[in-house]
């Protein structure tokens, strides 16, 4: 094969769209490595971002495109990714053992924020990642009851908390340490101290990424964590409803005023399908997050349906992903999961962060 021939080649599988950053393999410097010998060709891609979900389908359409050209005889495809540390705020660098902080925001609540953090931390594990959560409200703390968790935390040094695990990932939150029905009658000064001390005081341990469910609004919390939180990110969730809407526009200009960019939006409760007839409404209306998206020039990350499953299954505390890893519900979230990891694998690195990176191949 001559050379032209390996440039036309390496032409075509960088042309490959990947529809989780929006670019082609080429763009995305995905194509790590390409070997030739006679008509046997072999390539590496590597994403920088967990995929586990879309890794077969990728790497046959890799070797689909390889054996499509002029001399190719066979193609080996091996697929793997490489989550490295992404800038963050001025002045601020990663926490050790953390390589990129999300928040999950709505900016109102009741929309279904902290059951979609939930499932978005299990789907970027599932996808292959280490991931933690952090419950920064402090008021009303719902993560230990939906990930199952119960107890205090431990602190081995009395320094440090080792973040409890529930379905593997790594969790912290205020209401593993009160009482269920502990009121926090605290002033804001205190609730964001006690935010900053569960996320920098806790032992996390070589995460990818740990995903912060913010309570609602754009208060003291939010500030806080834009302020002096070093966060690579931020996902918004909304419902299509009009008033939900006007709280999710506030935490996306939020987020952008202090310079945090906003991966996506995802839409909560799009619609309703009866359980017993099929039945499809939207009860809380059609399309808002589409219209938000498009407004503000920010992806739609994907849509989720108002289902009771959702519901039950993170009241008792094995969410979705977790509950029902092969379920069309969990594919939804996997495929939102991949989209946000994939926006933000496309952003700007930082360089100030050295800890060992996990890669993982498909062999």
């Amino acid at each position: 094969m001559t050379q032209l021939d390996q440039d036309a080649l390496r032409a075509a599988i960088g042309a490959i769209a990947d529809p989780h950053t929006g670019a082609d393999l080429a763009a995305g410097q995905a194509i790590r490595a390409l070997g030739v010998d006679a008509g046997r060709v072999s390539v590496e891609i590597q994403l920088g971002y967990p995929a586990a979900g879309w890794r077969d389908a990728l790497a046959a359409e890799v070797e689909r495109v390889a054996q499509a050209q002029p001399g190719v005889e066979s193609a080996v495809v091996q697929v793997g990714w490489k989550v490295v540390a992404h800038r963050v705020q001025k002045d601020l660098t990663p926490l050790p053992q953390v390589r990129n902080i999300i928040a999950v925001a709505s900016g109102k609540g009741g929309v279904g924020k902290s059951t979609t953090s939930v499932n978005l931390a299990l789907a970027l594990q599932a996808e292959g990642a280490r991931v933690g959560v952090l419950d920064a409200d402090i008021y009303g703390p719902s993560i230990p009851k939906m990930l199952g968790l119960v107890g205090r935390p431990d602190s081995p040094d009395g320094k440090k908390i080792m973040p409890k695990l529930g379905h593997g990932l790594q969790a912290m939150s205020i209401g593993l340490l009160v009482g269920e029905d502990t009121p926090m009658i605290w002033r804001g000064p205190m609730v964001t101290q006690a935010m900053q001390q569960l996320l920098t005081e806790c032992a996390w341990d070589n995460l990818d990424y740990l995903v912060i469910d913010l309570p609602p609004g754009t208060g003291d919390i939010q500030l806080t964590l834009s302020q002096r939180v070093p966060v690579s990110a931020a996902v918004i969730v909304t419902t299509p409803q009009d008033i939900a809407l006007l709280d999710a526009k506030k935490a996306l200009q939020m987020f952008r005023k202090v310079e945090v960019p906003v991966l996506g939006i995802v839409e909560n409760m799009a619609v309703h399908v009866c359980s017993q007839c099929g039945h499809e409404e939207h009860v809380f209306g059609e399309g808002g997050g589409g219209r938000m998206s498009k407004e503000y020039d920010v992806p739609l990350l994907g849509a989720l349906p108002l289902d009771i499953r959702i519901r039950e299954q993170a009241d008792s505390g094995t969410p979705t992903v977790a509950h029902d890893p092969d379920s069309r519900l969990a594919s939804s979230y996997r495929e939102i999961a991949r989209n946000a990891a994939a926006r933000l694998s496309v952003q700007a690195r930082n360089k100030s962060i050295g800890f060992p990176n996990i890669v993982i191949q498909n062999t």
